[in-house]
Parts: structure tokens; C-alpha cells; sequence
């Protein structure tokens, strides 16, 4: 029998601890481990960047979650973003990207790699035609994200994992809006999933992390060899709190989603509100494909005000319980404006976000109170 997504939330690398029967997995807060003999390691550990006991529990619960052989946390989501390209590009390579890709992962590619000669290309993460023309000889990998931040388009997962084995290219996720309750990449086609573990995977906006998920063995390879080589590992305490995260995930994503239903729904009818973005949403472009993939829709909601920038601005500024910041996925609600905040770096570019959107993080509050405080703003 195989256990149930919440089950091996709770219990995947998790058992209790030998020594002291503790439930909960130590924090190893070790930098390094004693060894019988030259090269004896008696616990298989040698040095906390290669390798850390509590990191490893998080590792395999995230390989269980995702549906991975393989699974290496990172010290945030752009260094286990880094570690995939740094895996699998060179100078010369070439990859696809989202025209409405993560700011950071934007500004990773566009003003790092690129300075090392690798190339790229923007195209409609929905559009699996535009991607099949934008392949080229030298391209190595098509990296979405679905839902997109902070459009909340949708990918089709099979389809363009389909395109990737077609051209002997790799399909990378990014399923950090989606969490592997909502959405399972892997079990879809993809080659590999990566998260910011900082969002809905830890959910109490208390670490910040990322993690990288395969079952291409090679790839894990390389992978590890890059997040020890260049240390971009997360500490025990991080890696304990990433998976004490971890075990409300299921509960957590269901309350986010049914949450950002009511507050869809209360935008809709507002006269201040142009357009609402959620892929719950039977008029949303991706919706059809958002059924088939995802469990329910994702606690992340977008809008365009009518009224423009500044009102969009002021709307940030007037709410009560929706708190202005950046990232996403806590248990409380947050509020930005991408154009100035999250995605400044697309600005001038091809990717740059428009200056009337704001995008919401839904929380896990009364959906009662998270409706109120929106319209509150918005009048």
C-alpha cells in the first residue's frame, strides 16, 4: 500500500530517533563528525556542507513528496535554481523561459548566464506550439513555471514534457506556486522540480530555502556534486523548520485554496477591479488545463485595478490584514505591487510586469476578514 500525500508528509525520512526515541528529528547542529579511523566515517557523515542528518530527513521528504528518487535542499530557491542551470548548461546552450517568469530567475539568466554565453528565449509558458519554435540545435532545457508568477498562467506540464523528450531536451518545473499537494511535475513528464522552499513547503515565513527534485540519476549527481562544491546548503535549523513546515502542508494548501475562492469571488464583482487572475477561474485561458493538472487552484491571486498605477499602489498602502511585502505562501496574507517590488528587474524588458497589477498571497485567516480588508482598500 502506498501511503497517502499527508502520511509521508508526516512521516517520509522521519522516523523516530534511534538514540533517544524523540518524534521529531534532531537538529544536528554539528559542523562536523567524529570518525573511527582515517576516512572512517561511522555515521556516514563527515562535514555538515556535504551532508547534515537533519538536511538529509528533509531531502528524503521532499524526494517522497514530489515523487523523486532524488531530492537536494539549498540555502534559497534562486541557489537550487543555480545548481540546475549551472547542471546542465554551457557556454553556447540555449534554453526557453516563461514571458512572464519570476523576476529573480529573470535576472539570474539575463544578467548572469548570459554573461557566460548562454542564450535564451521568452515565450507564453500556455503556448506549447511558440515553445516548439523557439528550440533550437543548442537548446538544453525549457524551464516553466505554472501557475507563472505573477500572471498566474498555466503551462501544460504533459505537453510540453512531451516536446522536451521529442527534442531531446529537459522540462524543468518550477512548482513553488502550486506545492506538490496542488500539482506533481514528475509524475507528468518532467525532468526535474525545483521550489523555493521558503513559500508554501515551509509556510510560516520564518527560513528561507530551495530544493531540487529528480529521478534522473545522473542529473542528481550532478546536482549534488554542485550544492557541495559550492555550499549553497541550508543550515540544520533551517532544515528542521522546513520540515516541521512541511507536515501541515496538505491542511495548509487546502485552507490557502479555499480562501482565494472567496476572494476571487468578492473581486469579481467589484467595479475597481478591471481583471482578476486565477486559474480556478472557468474564464481563465489555462482553467481547462489548470482542472486536469492541479488538485485545486493555489491560494495566489493577481489583479489589474481600473483605475490604474497609483491607484493599485494605494491599495497596497490601505490594507489592514493583507501585510506589504514581498514572497509568498505564509500563513499570512500578503499584498505587493510586482511592478515596483518583486519584478523591477523585468522592467525595460520583454518581461516587465504591468504597472496597474497587484498580486495577493492568500492566508490561512477567516476568509470573512481577508474579504473585508480587500474591499476596505479598494473603496
Amino acid at each position: 500500500m502506498t501511503d497517502g500525500f499527508a502520511t509521508r508528509a508526516i512521516h517520509a525520512g522521519q522516523d523516530a530517533d534511534p538514540t533517544t526515541g524523540s518524534v521529531i528529528v534532531p537538529i544536528h547542529a554539528t559542523s562536523t563528525y567524529a570518525q573511527d579511523g582515517v576516512g572512517g566515517m561511522r555515521s556516514g557523515y563527515e562535514y555538515s556542507r556535504t551532508g547534515n542528518p537533519t538536511r538529509t530527513a528533509l531531502e528524503e521528504c521532499l524526494a517522497a513528496l514530489e515523487g523523486g528518487r532524488h531530492a537536494r535542499a539549498f540555502a534559497s530557491g534562486m541557489a537550487a535554481t543555480d545548481a540546475v542551470l549551472r547542471a546542465t548548461l554551457r557556454p553556447g546552450d540555449h534554453l526557453i523561459i516563461p514571458d512572464d517568469a519570476y523576476g529573480g530567475t529573470f535576472r539570474l539568466i539575463d544578467k548572469v548566464l548570459s554573461g557566460w554565453g548562454v542564450e535564451y528565449t521568452p515565450v507564453p509558458v500556455s503556448d506549447v506550439d511558440a515553445a516548439r519554435a523557439a528550440i533550437r540545435a543548442n537548446t538544453k532545457l525549457i524551464w516553466i513555471e505554472t501557475p507563472t508568477n505573477p500572471l498566474l498562467n498555466i503551462g501544460d506540464i504533459a505537453a510540453l514534457a512531451q516536446l522536451a523528450h521529442d527534442t531531446g531536451t529537459k522540462l524543468v518545473v518550477d512548482n513553488t506556486f502550486a506545492s506538490p499537494y496542488l500539482q506533481q511535475p514528475l509524475e507528468l513528464g518532467a525532468a526535474v522540480v525545483v521550489h523555493s522552499t521558503t513559500k508554501y513547503l515551509g509556510g510560516h515565513s520564518d527560513v528561507v530555502g530551495g530544493a531540487v527534485v529528480t529521478s534522473d540519476d545522473e542529473l542528481a549527481q550532478q546536482v549534488a556534486f554542485l550544492q557541495n562544491s559550492a555550499g549553497a546548503v541550508p543550515g540544520p535549523f533551517d532544515a528542521w523548520l522546513t520540515l516541521r513546515g512541511l507536515k501541515t502542508l496538505a491542511v495548509r494548501m487546502d485552507r490557502h485554496s479555499a480562501n482565494a475562492e472567496r476572494v476571487v469571488a468578492a473581486l469579481q464583482n467589484h467595479p475597481k477591479v478591471a481583471r482578476v487572475l486565477y486559474p480556478g477561474l472557468e474564464e481563465h485561458p489555462g482553467h481547462d488545463v489548470a482542472v486536469k493538472q492541479m488538485r485545486s487552484f493555489g491560494g495566489m491571486v493577481s489583479f489589474i485595478h481600473a483605475d490604474g498605477e497609483q491607484a493599485a499602489l494605494d491599495v497596497c498602502a490601505r490594507t489592514r490584514l493583507f501585510t506589504l511585502a514581498e514572497s509568498l505562501g505564509g500563513v499570512e496574507s500578503l499584498i505587493e505591487h510586482p511592478g515596483r517590488m518583486t519584478h523591477a528587474s523585468t522592467a525595460g524588458s520583454m518581461l516587465q510586469v504591468p504597472s496597474d497589477l497587484v498580486r495577493l498571497s492568500v492566508g490561512i485567516e477567516d476568509a470573512g476578514d481577508l474579504v473585508e480588508d480587500l474591499l476596505s482598500a479598494l473603496d
